[in-house]
């Protein structure tokens, strides 16, 4: 049985002039709207490209569209400590599929601190932090932190939007990572990530979707810039720092 799909694409719609911010000038939006339509593929899809393409953009966008708090957390989370997300998810329409996730979870990088000391306040009113390995994310490091909430609160059956996973976790880590990652993907799960890592990419079958200045292009593993820049810089580390210092 294929894995469900439960976001199978996306449409964009032309915004009011009062919708319009900052996230409509980046290289994603001027790609999306070029096409009436943008499917999905494959249970897990990456999206990957330069900084300042859009991608953690993207990816909130969707993540507010489908009903998550923008600063990450289940779909019933509702708090915000700085109201800064883009209006970009106005203009977003989500092609849903014919089944519903029974769980789901916005993760993001730059707002797990948010997430963590939010757990913390819910755990005083209703004991939460055994979903989440039973200690709290604050007592922890930051990438122990995030492999604890992935490995005990992310269940299957789910959509799971990570932004930049890799910027917590050690190669050792990333690694377990995609371990979890394949094991979501067996009990039915959708994942929609933004990363930079070489390691994530390697996921078999996933859809790497590269954000350029002018298209969202499906791109193969060894295709990716991501890729070819690590392995040539592993193969000759002092070949590539000669050339980078000579350069300058």
């Amino acid at each position: 049985m294929l894995n469900p799909l439960y976001i199978r694409g996306l449409r964009f719609k032309s915004p009011q002039q009062e919708n319009i911010d900052y996230s409509f000038d980046l290289p994603v939006v001027r790609a999306l709207r070029k096409r009436e339509e943008f499917n999905f593929t494959a249970p897990v899809t990456f999206f990957v490209g330069e900084n300042g393409t859009g991608k953690s953009t993207l990816l909130e966008a969707i993540a507010v569209s489908y009903g998550f708090n923008a600063e990450g957390g289940s779909i019933n989370f509702n708090f915000s400590t700085s109201s800064t997300h883009s209006q970009l998810h106005n203009s977003l329409t989500l092609i849903k599929g014919t089944q519903r996730a029974r769980d789901g979870f916005f993760l993001r990088a730059e707002s797990f601190y948010n997430v963590a000391s939010e757990l913390d306040r819910l755990d005083k009113i209703d004991p939460v932090l055994t979903s989440y390995g039973g200690k709290s994310l604050h007592n922890q490091s930051h990438g122990e932190s995030f492999m604890s909430l992935v490995n005990n609160r992310l269940g299957g059956k789910g959509l799971y939007l990570l932004d930049e996973p890799e910027a917590a976790l050690s190669p050792q880590r990333q690694l377990s990572l995609l371990v979890t990652i394949d094991n979501l993907v067996k009990n039915n799960s959708q994942l929609l990530i933004a990363t930079h890592s070489p390691i994530l990419l390697a996921y078999p079958q996933a859809e790497i979707l590269v954000l350029s200045n002018n298209s969202i292009t499906p791109t193969c593993y060894r295709d990716t810039e991501h890729y070819r820049l690590t392995k040539e810089f592993l193969n000759e580390p002092e070949r590539m720092l000669h050339y980078l210092f000579d350069k300058n």
